[in-house]
Formats: structure tokens, sequence, C-alpha cells
């Protein structure tokens, strides 16, 4: 695998065969001592995220386990704690911004998922 074919400058990380991955699920990724929520959005053209896996509200490791959705054009994850939603794309907590969670670039490389961290 050549990093270079999926842009240049960046340090991407294999986390998992996109198969691995239920559509509109999400799992957990340890990435350089982080804990990543990755997020499979849709089957038949699948796009991938990649945001804190940590709830900024509780400081538990459980983005990934939330359900996936949208509010209105924004695809977005509810914290299975407290529903709280955040935006796959941006990070931003719909309901709360200023507990907005960091977010990376994610896309599927080979058949497998990628994040640059």
């Amino acid at each position: 695998m050549n990093d270079m074919s999926l842009s240049a400058g960046a340090s991407w990380v294999a986390v998992c065969s996109l198969a691995d991955i239920v559509p509109d699920t999400g799992v957990c990724a340890l990435l350089n001592g982080r804990h990543v929520a990755v997020f499979r959005v849709g089957d038949a053209v699948p796009r991938v995220f990649a945001i804190d896996n940590i709830d900024p509200h509780a400081g538990a490791s459980v983005l990934s386990r939330g359900i996936v959705g949208s509010i209105g054009e924004r695809i977005v994850v509810a914290s299975p704690l407290y529903k709280q939603h955040f935006d796959l794309a941006s990070g931003e907590c719909i309901e709360a911004p200023e507990h907005a969670v960091a977010t990376w670039p994610a896309r599927v490389f080979g058949g497998m998922v990628w994040v640059a961290l």
C-alpha cells in the first residue's frame, strides 16, 4: 500500500475492512493511543467518517455505539448516554456546540477503511 495514493503529507492508518462495519453503524479503533469512532454510512455508495469516540458530556468512550441518522442535511450520531447529536462531518454537537469532538479524514481505499491522523 502506498500512502501517496491516499493523500500526500497525511499519515494514514488502516482501521479495518469496509465489510467489517455494518452499514449505518460505527466501530471503535485505538489509533496512536486515541479512541476513534469510525462510521460507515450507506450501503450502495458507502461513506466513512472518523470522530473522537469519547463523549465530552460523559467522558466515556461510547460514540461508536450511538445511533446514526440525520438532522436535516447533516449526518449525525446520537450518543448512547445523553442522546446529544454529533455531526459526523464537522464534529459539532448540535445541542451544545461548545462540546464538539475532533474529526479526521477517512476514506475507503482497496476495500479497507483508512483514517488520517
